[in-house]
């Protein structure tokens, strides 16, 4: 009996002894993937701006479409943070904000706009692909961030391969345009890497609304002057374009790619946007007929291959 009591007691502790806890995959685990494809999404949304910009100066002049652009998001991105209720943010973070006002809400779409004056789409497209080697050195000096060795020779690479494009393109002789574009790169570098940080501390689309809320002061008289100032044709294209800029490129483009950068670091996700100058090139060709440069196949898989080595090289 006792045999039989031990034998029972066993059996039943076999049965009811507890499975191992299954693990489950940390958020940290999931957060490079998620942040890759959001960042994606905003290098996607960022490739039809140069287009946009385009079409919306079809109908009106560059002061306006800018001014418009902004006064436009400001009013969506204004009207998001008061359905939300979302908190002012705090004292902090306010020289932040006003560094990705001043970069991307203001500076980078004025000067390309500029630039699209006297440069093809295409061409603009190309110089601008020197934007993920300008933010990763200033986030660099920003954050004391120190990407790998490999990193910064694949980043120095695909630098390489749009600076040679480009002046196979332009004939090797800057024009005021690629000044403007130059320019450019500079003001927006800042703001993505203020806005990569901040990001951290709020949700992307808060560090964008605020901004464009920061510079509405600025954008709205800036609007009323430009209006009186330079012609306005309202075409299909034009409204088309204008919209684009101030819901897909200004809104839902900085949302997705403040929030991939926050996840992935501002470095990694800034080499995804070599490949926004050849997202650029086929809508140049699809949406305003412009010639497709011949070498733009090669330099279109030599910038790929640059990708697959900075999203492998550890920072």
């Amino acid at each position: 009996m006792r045999a039989n009591n031990s034998a029972t007691t066993l059996d039943a502790i076999a049965v009811t002894a507890p499975e191992p806890p299954r693990t489950p995959q940390p958020a940290a685990a999931r957060a490079p993937r998620s942040g890759a494809l959001l960042a994606s999404l905003g290098v996607a949304a960022f490739s039809l701006t140069f287009p946009a910009t385009a079409w919306a100066l079809e109908g009106m002049g560059p002061w306006t479409a800018v001014m418009l652009r902004s006064v436009l998001a400001a009013v969506l991105a204004g009207g998001c943070l008061a359905a939300g209720r979302v908190r002012i943010p705090e004292r902090r973070h306010w020289a932040g904000i006003a560094v990705v006002a001043g970069g991307v809400v203001l500076g980078f779409p004025l000067l390309t706009t500029l630039a699209l004056q006297t440069s093809t789409t295409s061409h603009a497209a190309v110089v601008v692909g020197l934007l993920p080697l300008t933010t990763a050195a200033c986030s660099a000096l920003r954050t004391g961030a120190r990407p790998s060795r490999t990193f910064w020779i694949a980043s120095l690479a695909g630098a390489a391969v749009v600076v040679g494009f480009a002046v196979q393109q332009s004939g090797g002789a800057p024009s005021t345009g690629d000044l403007y574009l130059f320019a450019a790169l500079l003001v927006c570098a800042a703001g993505y890497t203020e806005g990569g940080r901040l990001a951290r501390h709020m949700p992307g689309w808060q560090v964008i609304g605020w901004a464009l809320v920061l510079a509405l002061p600025l954008t709205a008289p800036g609007a009323v002057v430009a209006l009186s100032a330079e012609p306005l044709h309202l075409t299909a294209h034009a409204v088309a374009g204008l919209l684009w800029l101030a819901a897909g490129s200004t809104i839902l483009g900085m949302v997705v790619w403040y929030r991939g950068m926050a996840a992935i670091g501002v470095s990694k996700a800034s080499q995804l946007q070599l490949a926004q100058p050849l997202l650029t090139l086929v809508w140049s060709v699809v949406l305003l007929g412009e010639r497709l440069p011949p070498a733009a196949p090669a330099a279109a898989l030599a910038v790929l291959a640059c990708i697959a080595v900075t999203q492998r090289a550890r920072g």
